[in-house]
């Protein structure tokens, strides 16, 4: 069983919720939001699943249940249970560990080119990571500092910690492999004023979002699969 946090309406699992069901796994997906609680510990679970969300990492007042949040990071670190952590889910595992997040100097939103650091070679999730390889990516904030010990996996040439690895089995990834054109027009729709502050050309973002999702399904498909293979190797 793979415990799921989802910090509000419209951030579901999207394409890696697809693949666990897909492998057989069952997602316990909780909705602090709604009143969820979040369990005491990760007995029970053999993997964990933090999802993307509009708070900051540190914004305990508005999310209150982040605190518990970051615990259940540091656990599964320690105890070395496979964790994928996207956008905030990345972001909360590196200031839970010691890293740094911050607003960025520019959001970045929309479909973006992401690069391998030369350890990707070896990671288990990102060896063979394509050249061209694509993201959606959809935040305000980033990852300024990672946590000591981690090792960096992905870049571009704004933010150069879209992916890490902490530990044996714990990635945090800053950009959304979840997600496909229908939850990005879903987004576009509801934040349609803060994109305009931006200027994003909102009809062709989608379009390229759109014509990329085959490629999407078939890079960010075979990346979950292959944290979906590490949970099983864990004792599901």
């Amino acid at each position: 069983m793979i415990l799921a946090i989802q910090h509000e309406h419209g951030t579901d699992p999207g394409l890696v919720g697809e693949r666990v069901q897909a492998a057989g796994i069952t997602l316990d997906l909780r909705h602090p939001y709604r009143g969820d609680e979040l369990p005491a510990s990760l007995a029970g679970h053999r993997g964990l699943l933090v999802l993307g969300g509009t708070p900051g990492a540190d914004d305990h007042d508005t999310a209150p249940w982040l605190p518990r949040v970051k615990e259940l990071l540091r656990e599964a670190v320690r105890d070395r249970i496979p964790t994928l952590g996207v956008c905030l889910g990345g972001q909360l595992l590196a200031a839970a560990c010691g890293g740094a997040v911050a607003v960025a100097a520019r959001p970045q939103v929309g479909l973006y080119g992401v690069r391998a650091y030369p350890a990707a070679a070896d990671d288990p999730l990102f060896r063979g990571f394509p050249e061209d390889g694509q993201a959606v990516q959809w935040h305000w904030d980033e990852i300024v500092t990672l946590p000591p010990g981690a090792v960096p996996l992905l870049w571009d040439a704004d933010f150069p910690h879209q992916a890490f690895r902490l530990g044996p089995v714990a990635w945090g990834l800053q950009f959304h492999p979840e997600v496909l054109s229908g939850a990005a027009r879903v987004w576009a729709r509801d934040e349609s004023g803060e994109l305009a502050r931006l200027g994003v050309d909102v009809p062709a973002m989608l379009d390229r979002i759109g014509a990329a999702e085959p490629a999407l399904r078939v890079l960010w498909g075979e990346v979950t699969d292959r944290w979906i293979g590490i949970v099983r190797g864990a004792g599901i």
